[in-house]
This record gives structure tokens, sequence and C-alpha cells, in this order.
């Protein structure tokens, strides 16, 4: 009775008005097609492989690797199958939705009208494929957080435990994707930029700043001391940090080889641009509302961190949706000066992804896609293959690798969508790298062939158009069987040290 009469205090002081009841449903809604979605999309398949490896005792980075800090492996450890990935990532954002709401009540308290624009906005637009919203990215989980965070300092008093509670909160994000680290200095310029030049408003500016950043840096120095503990926090800090730094510059790999200036000029020339910008915001702050001056600043900030690797992937612009909302929301509610004024910010937010050439995917065939199969239109085989030819396949793989062999018994795939594998048959290899891209960047066919020796997985799987591996082919025929062969992909089976000895010539 206790727990009951909690719940309905806590929905009370939500108090969510109707308008945002239906958008939550609809919202619900749009995301219901993604419950169906097969195993398929690549990111989702490592942060699943990964997820199982922590289920099977792995440490993560020393045992199983990938480049992102560790919350979204443990989500994916927690859900167990892209099913209930989607599921919980539905759920986040529909809280991240109520969040939004909260923090536009914070920010233009009497422009309802306002709020439910820029709500709307910010809710369809992150759950539809045109974004990669139907998909679980670390950006879909951070930018709750970031919010969270900012309702506080914007909305509570600014005393030390809600200026900690706030820097959790960036902390919590940034250990899902290292960019939202770049949304906390929005908030110290904002009250630098609105604050007086006395001597006393820079020392509590400063003093606030203090508890924000200790707050913000225990979560993460609590990481490095587990990693410590378990025996990786050297893997830890060069995977989930130290190799980000060389992915600022990874979708331009012809200027590796370039001084430091020349090759991070354009990372400059945006960080130019951002202080240029905020500048001019602080030289006008005075005919500038702080709402204004508080969404522009982020704005620029959230930028930035899209294009740190200048990598045209959709779902990097999510970083940016919050404040794109409401100033569209400004754009199209308000009468006044500030409503012209806020096509210079939106210019910006706009011009990115054109002049980045961001991708995007296509929404309505999306849609339609689902509604064949929910009608019968489509059979479940028409369904998976369209996600891509080697879909189907990779299920079929699956099927027979879970037939053929324990959950504690390791396989190898040797290809591209390897991880699709590995997650599906919730098999692990018997190296750190789940992803054929990993081998190629942090590995080696020598290294890969040393563990394959000494692991001795149960199953090696070689898909079509896998890249050469001599040694692995010649190691193969002596020491495995061809027991199947699926769509083109090989499936060789260990031999036993008996049988090898009985048919050895």
């Amino acid at each position: 009775m206790a727990r009951k009469a909690k719940i309905n205090k806590f929905l009370n002081r939500l108090h969510l008005p109707h308008w945002l009841t239906i958008l939550l449903a609809i919202v619900l809604l749009l995301r219901i097609p993604s419950f169906f979605e097969p195993f398929s999309y690549g990111d989702e398949m490592i942060y699943l492989a990964l997820g199982e490896g922590i289920r099977q005792g792995l440490v993560l980075y020393r045992d199983i690797h990938d480049n992102k800090p560790p919350l979204i492996y443990l989500l994916a450890a927690v859900a167990g199958n892209v099913f209930w990935f989607k599921v919980i990532l539905a759920f986040w954002h529909l809280a991240t939705t109520v969040i939004f709401w909260k923090l536009a009540q914070v920010l233009f308290p009497k422009r309802q009208r306002l709020q439910k624009v820029a709500t709307s906005i910010f809710a369809i637009s992150t759950s539809i494929p045109l974004l990669e919203g139907n998909i679980v990215n670390s950006e879909l989980l951070m930018i709750g957080p970031i919010m969270l965070a900012f309702y506080l300092l914007l909305g509570k008093p600014l005393v030390p435990k809600n200026l900690f509670k706030a820097g959790l909160l960036f902390s919590i994000a940034s250990l899902f994707k290292i960019p939202a680290a770049f949304d906390l200095p929005t908030i110290i310029v904002f009250w630098l930029i609105t604050g007086s030049l006395k001597t006393k408003d820079f020392k509590k500016v400063f003093k606030d700043s203090l508890y924000l950043i200790l707050g913000f840096l225990l979560p993460i120095l609590a990481t490095f001391f587990w990693y410590y503990l378990r025996g990786g926090l050297r893997e830890y800090l060069v995977a989930a940090y130290l190799q980000n730094v060389g992915y600022l510059s990874s979708f331009r790999p012809g200027d590796v080889q370039k001084p430091f200036l020349v090759r991070n000029l354009p990372l400059l020339t945006r960080a130019g641009i951002v202080a240029l910008a905020t500048l001019a915001v602080a030289f006008y702050r005075r005919r500038l509302s702080k709402p204004f001056i508080f969404l522009t600043v982020w704005l620029l900030f959230t930028l930035f961190a899209v294009t740190l690797s200048e990598r045209p992937y959709p779902h990097y612009l999510v970083q940016s949706a919050a404040p794109v909302s409401f100033l569209l929301a400004i754009f199209f509610t308000q009468k006044t000066l500030e409503q012209t004024l806020v096509i210079l910010p939106l210019g910006l937010a706009f011009f990115v992804p054109l002049y980045y050439r961001f991708w995007y995917y296509s929404t309505t065939p999306y849609y339609l896609r689902f509604i064949k199969l929910a009608t019968g239109r489509i059979d479940k085989q028409t369904y998976l293959k369209s996600f891509g030819d080697h879909v189907p396949r990779a299920y079929q793989i699956a099927d027979f690798i879970t037939e053929s062999t324990r959950r504690d018994e390791r396989i190898f795939v040797w290809g591209d969508d390897s991880q699709l594998i590995y997650a599906l048959s919730r098999r692990l290899p018997p190296i750190r790298y789940v992803a054929q891209y990993h081998i190629n960047d942090f590995s080696s066919q020598d290294e890969v062939f040393e563990a394959l020796k000494k692991q001795k997985p149960k199953l090696v799987i070689i898909l079509p158009k896998a890249p050469s591996f001599p040694r692995l082919t010649m190691y193969l025929r002596e020491n495995y069987i061809l027991v199947n062969t699926l769509d083109g992909a090989q499936i060789w089976s260990l031999i036993s040290p008996k049988v090898r000895g009985i048919i050895a010539p």
C-alpha cells in the first residue's frame, strides 16, 4: 500500500495535461514497428554482443571491445535481445519527452502554445527513422539526463545539492557517449553571459561550476576505479577515451599524416565559429531574453559535438534536437523581435547537415513495410530480407549455431556482419573483437590466428565475400570439417582429437 501511495503521489506531481498524454500515446504508436525489427542494425548488434559478454562475466574492454563508455552495453546486457532493447528505448524516450516538457515549462512558463509546439516537434522528430529515432543509439539515451540536468539548474535553486545532482546527470549522459560532455559548458557560459561584471558574481559562477564539475567527474572516476579493480583500466582508458581522439579525423583518413594544425584545422575552425557566435550573443545580451541566450548557446555547443568526427550519421543530430525544437517553436508561435532573430541559429542548425551531407532515412516506407507485415501482405522472410539480403542468412546461421553449441562455447565469424551473428546466437568469439572493422583497425590476421589456435572455437563461420585469410583456410582444413553451407556461408566444426587421429592419413 505504501508503494502504491508513492506511485500515486509521483503521478500527481507529474500532472500530465491531456495533450501531452495524447502526444505520448502517438510516440508509443510510432515506436511499435521498432518492436518487430529483426536483429540487423550494426551498432545495436555490437551493443547486444558486448551485453552478452557482460552476462557471461567478461570484463568490458579487457575481454571484449568497443569504443563507447560502458552504460550502453550495460543496458544491452539488461535487455538481452533486440525486442527488449527497443522496448526499453521506447519508455526511456517517453520519459525523455516528459523531461523536455518540464524544461519547456521552466524556460517559457506562461507560453503553453510554445510548450506544446516545442514538445511535439521534439517528440516526433526523435521517434521516426529520419534521424534514426527507431534505433537504440547513445544520443537518444543521453539527451534525457542532459535535459534533466538543465531542468535542475534553471528551475531549482542553485544550491550545492542541485548543482552536484546536475553534474551527476551530465556524467551519466557522458557515460553513454563522450560528446554529451559538450553540453555541460552551456550552463557555465550562460551564467557568465547573463551575470554582471561584478567580482562577486564571477566568484559565484566559479563556486557553482566547481560543484557542477565535481558531480560530473565523480561517476567517471568511479568507473576508472572499478576497471582498475577488474584489471581492465588500461583497456578502458584506451578504448572509451583515447581511441576517440583519433576518431575526430577518422572520416578523413588521408589527413592522418599531416601536421597537427593542418589536420585539425576544420575542428579549430568550428571551435572559432562557436567562440565568435557566443561572443556575439554576449555582446547583444541586453536585447535578448535569457531563454533565447540559453538556447542559442546550447545549440552552438551541441552542433560542435555533432560535427566532431565529421561523420554524416543521422543519429548524431539528435544531440541538437532539443534546442532546435525550442527555437522552431519560438519561430512558429512568438510575434516578437526574437521570432526574426531565431532565423540565425536555426539557419546554422540546418546548414550543418547540408554542408556535411548527413544521411537521412525515409520514414514513410518504414511504416508501410510494417503495415504490409502486420496485414499479411508480406511474409516474415520477405520482411527480414527488406533489412538486407544478409539478414535471413544470419538467422539461419544463428539457428544452426544454437542447435550445435552450448552457450559457453566460443565461435568465430570471419567477414562483415559478424556482430549480427554473435548477437543473434548469443555466442562469443575467442578474441576481443566482435566486428570485422575492429579487427581491421585494432588487430591483425596474425593475432587472430594465434588466438584461434589457442582457444579452438567450436565453430568457425566464413561469410560470403569475407577478406582473404590463407592461414585460416589451411588451419580449417587440418583441424575442422565443413558441416554446412548456408546461402554461401561455410560452417566449419572442430574435429575432436580422437576423430582427427582416426581420419589422419
